[in-house]
């Protein structure tokens, strides 16, 4: 595999070329992926040179750059949908149109609601893979991590922006269901209240529906990569910052909730900064945060 896209592909969910993802001086641009069409479109309203490749599927590409110091970084917004099965879909096409940067911007519920509440921040290390999209690609032993460079560039992300007070590091929950397996809905809730209980015995920070099979997808493409003899500038990275909507009751108020989904934003943005400046050789702070692993 080269780290460039493979121009004979053609996607059948996202309406973009290989062109679209083109920038960066050859790493390609980097890439926010939310849940939701409506975050994705209130990202892109954030970029400079903001501009729309609309997916009749609801998962349209927004392209454009922000500020990164004297430079520009240029970035895409792309929502995957809710659950592991549409995030294979999207980040397949994603990568085989050329990208390699991948940060989750999403929403989740705390796990430790004690200490972890609504309006929060979760930067996670690592996921539990409670989906089975991922087993798929890799026995269920291969754990799925967030990259390494994209932790520390949201731990020096969250010190920029004075985030450490709400901003919680750890191991995050992906599921396939969020009525049963979280809500305790259906004739399995005793077995689900049962196992969500384990996990936060174990100490997993938040639950949500995404993490894993980014980080899994994610680890074997830059395993490939390496193996390719690509310098570090050239791999793949992924990592997920979370809003916390969630804490002893499932759903925040909706102010509650746009206030945590505003900071995720911000420091998304600001993670890819950290990003690009570690990518480029910059070295800085590694510690920031509760680090609740």
């Amino acid at each position: 595999m080269s780290f460039g896209p493979d121009s004979s592909f053609v996607p059948h969910h996202l309406t973009a070329s290989s062109e679209h993802l083109e920038g960066n001086n050859g790493v390609g641009r980097y890439v926010l992926l939310p849940g939701s069409d409506g975050r994705a479109e209130q990202i892109s309203e954030l970029l400079l040179d903001r501009d729309v490749v609309p997916s009749p599927r609801r998962h349209t590409l927004y392209t454009g750059a922000i500020e990164a110091g004297t430079a520009r970084l240029d970035v895409a917004v792309v929502a995957t949908g809710m659950g592991c099965p549409s995030v294979d879909i999207i980040v397949h096409e994603l990568i085989m149109l050329g990208a390699r940067r991948f940060l989750r911007v999403g929403t989740s519920g705390s796990m430790q609601p004690h200490r972890i509440h609504a309006g929060d921040l979760v930067v996670a290390t690592a996921a539990v893979r409670d989906e089975h999209t991922s087993r798929c690609w890799a026995p269920v032993e291969f754990p799925a991590v967030a990259s390494p460079d994209m932790v520390q560039a949201a731990r020096r992300a969250i010190t920029t922006l004075g985030l450490e007070a709400r901003t919680h590091l750890g191991i995050v929950h992906s599921k396939d269901s969020l009525v049963a397996r979280e809500l305790g809905e259906g004739p399995l809730q005793a077995e689900n209240r049962r196992y969500m209980e384990a996990l936060r015995a174990a100490g997993v920070v938040a639950s949500e529906m995404e993490a894993a099979h980014l980080f899994v997808r994610t680890s074997l493409l830059d395993h490939e990569l390496a193996a390719a003899g690509l310098g570090s500038r050239f791999r793949a990275h992924a990592g997920a910052v979370l809003a916390v909507i969630g804490d002893e009751h499932a759903f925040a108020s909706p102010s509650i909730a746009r206030q945590a989904e505003a900071a995720a934003i911000e420091l998304g943005l600001e993670t890819l900064r950290q990003l690009a400046h570690i990518d480029q050789g910059g070295q800085g702070s590694d510690g920031a945060g509760d680090d609740d692993r």
